[in-house]
């Protein structure tokens, strides 16, 4: 049963991505990107790791699918808007036979991993608990120094929009 649900949900990931790639429409390939999302967080649900699962689910497909689709919304992007891509679909096919001999060295090199107990563990792996202990514990300067610097990011992020919205404006004065 859980082979069927992994082999699902791969499939939803990767026709999500192909949506992605395929359409046209900003919003379309908005939406393949959030059938990836909550694909890969149904493979960490099948792997029993919680903790990335909700992360996924919050974070990815629902705080920054959110803001791309809000903005695309904002943006109101027309189809005449949009580039013309006369050898889209050239390229892509192109781009995807680059890719083969990869992918069949990738499958080259699993194939040859020893073979290992692939049961879920009944340990607390991917519990949300020792994740916590472990930054908090032994993580925490890096941690604080992240949301240092994530902090900095928004404050010049915010100084720079200021200082633009006061070009625009000192030249719609001038004109």
């Amino acid at each position: 049963m859980i082979d069927i649900l992994f082999i699902a949900l791969a499939f939803l990931a990767i026709s999500g991505a192909i949506a992605m790639i395929v359409y046209a429409n900003p919003m379309y390939s908005a939406l393949g990107v959030l059938i990836s999302m909550l694909s890969v967080a149904g493979m960490f649900a099948l792997l029993n790791a919680t903790f990335l699962f909700l992360v996924q689910i919050i974070v990815y497909a629902g705080a920054i699918m959110t803001l791309i689709l809000f903005i695309l919304m904002f943006l109101n992007i027309k189809e005449e808007d949009l580039p013309k891509e006369p050898n889209k679909f050239k390229l892509i096919t192109i781009g995807a036979i680059v890719m083969v001999p990869l992918n069949v060295l990738i499958l080259k090199a699993v194939s040859k991993l020893p073979a290992k107990d692939l049961t879920i563990s009944n340990t607390d792996f991917g519990q949300i608990k020792p994740i916590g202990l472990e930054l908090y514990n032994n993580w925490i300067i890096a941690f604080e120094l992240i949301s240092i610097l994530l902090l900095v990011a928004l404050i010049g992020s915010v100084v720079l929009a200021q200082k633009r919205k006061s070009k625009i404006n000192n030249k719609g004065e001038q004109l």
